[in-house]
């Protein structure tokens, strides 16, 4: 299933992100695409701030994860952009055990570790059109975001 929908600002992307942490679950799998600057650290905020995270988050560029716990759902911000040129042997640094743990991955940059991404996971891809616009294109071969991906409005596209 894909669904687009268009933001026309930051704090759209926020409110979509809350709205999108409504349906997660433990285990879930989402990652993001998108040029830098496009808002995949924005939507990830909203996916916070909707699961009770009260820290601010910010991209994890340079620790390649952060880890936001809480009662609700732990979040674990990847990114995963520093390990582009790395060895499959040097990626082994314990991102498997966080994808497939209890609470929600959030990977952005997931092309450079596309072996550890399972098969159930949803992504998002994020494009700016200019004065914080964005068009976000929802799309997952999971039945299990079908409900989130429905919810969240927008126009579905084959």
């Amino acid at each position: 299933m894909t669904i687009e929908i268009e933001t026309n600002s930051k704090e759209e992307t926020i409110e979509l992100g809350k709205k999108i942490s409504k349906f997660l679950f433990p285990g879930s799998v989402i990652t993001l695409n998108g040029d830098l600057g496009a808002g995949k650290t924005t939507i990830t905020k909203g996916i916070g701030k909707g699961l009770g995270i009260e820290e601010e988050i910010n991209s994890p560029t340079f620790n390649i994860l952060k880890c936001y716990f809480n009662d609700k759902l732990n979040l674990f911000h990847i990114d995963a952009y520093r390990l582009e040129d790395v060895s499959d042997e040097g990626k082994n640094i314990g991102l498997e055990e966080v994808i497939e743990g209890n609470g929600v991955a959030i990977i952005e940059w997931p092309q450079f570790i596309e072996e550890m991404i399972p098969f159930s996971s949803m992504n998002i891809e994020i494009h700016s059109l200019g004065d914080n616009k964005r068009q976000l294109i929802f799309s997952s071969l999971s039945p299990k975001y079908y409900a989130l991906m429905e919810s969240i409005g927008g126009k579905r596209s084959a």
